[in-house]
């Protein structure tokens, strides 16, 4: 398989800028953690992580549109461009489109690609990305947060993916009972 992983690195970073980067980086080191013990096509994990969140990239954002339909419209596309085989072009695109998706009839890829994608969202990198995203509204980042941390631990399929999330969780309640210590309750 002819990946041009340059390329792709390249184009992630221009669409979906440090943080689209950064972010895939993370997914597919926490894949590299959870898949220990897994047989499954590395091509497979680590195309669709880089384009996974293409369709929430300016170039392909709709509005009302859920963004991994749309990665997966954007994917199909892009595979189709580069002539890859058919059966690599559905798993990567089963990938993208159940990365938000804890049904466990799916591919292994899939599973890694949703499990690690979960994670990402746990721990203090999870709580900052809801502080990021509401820098003016701390308690809606506070809500959101703690919705998280307690939906996505169930969400999980693998051991290990769990052993991670039970970690981060503790680290999330850590920081949040700091937090509302030091705000006392005015944020």
């Amino acid at each position: 398989m002819n990946i041009d992983k340059n390329d792709i690195t390249r184009l992630t970073e221009q669409y979906g800028g440090q943080w689209g980067l950064n972010h895939t980086r993370r997914l597919l080191h926490l894949i590299s953690i959870i898949s220990e013990g897994q047989t499954y096509d590395p091509d497979v994990v680590w195309l669709a992580a880089y384009l996974h969140d293409w369709g929430a990239y300016v170039p392909w954002a709709r509005d009302g549109v859920d963004h991994a339909a749309r990665s997966k419209q954007v994917a199909e596309t892009f595979l189709a461009e580069r002539e890859y085989p058919a059966e690599f072009n559905a798993r990567v695109l089963e990938c993208i489109e159940f990365h938000h998706n804890g049904n466990p009839k799916r591919s292994i890829e899939s599973i890694l690609l949703s499990d690690a994608d979960a994670l990402d969202f746990l721990g203090v990198v999870g709580v900052l990305r809801d502080f990021a995203k509401n820098p003016k509204d701390m308690k809606r980042a506070l809500e959101a947060s703690k919705k998280r941390r307690k939906a996505i631990p169930g969400m999980l399929l693998l051991q290990k993916s769990r052993e991670i999330a039970a970690k981060r969780v503790e680290e999330m309640d850590t920081l949040f009972a700091a937090f509302e210590e030091e705000t006392q309750g005015y944020f």
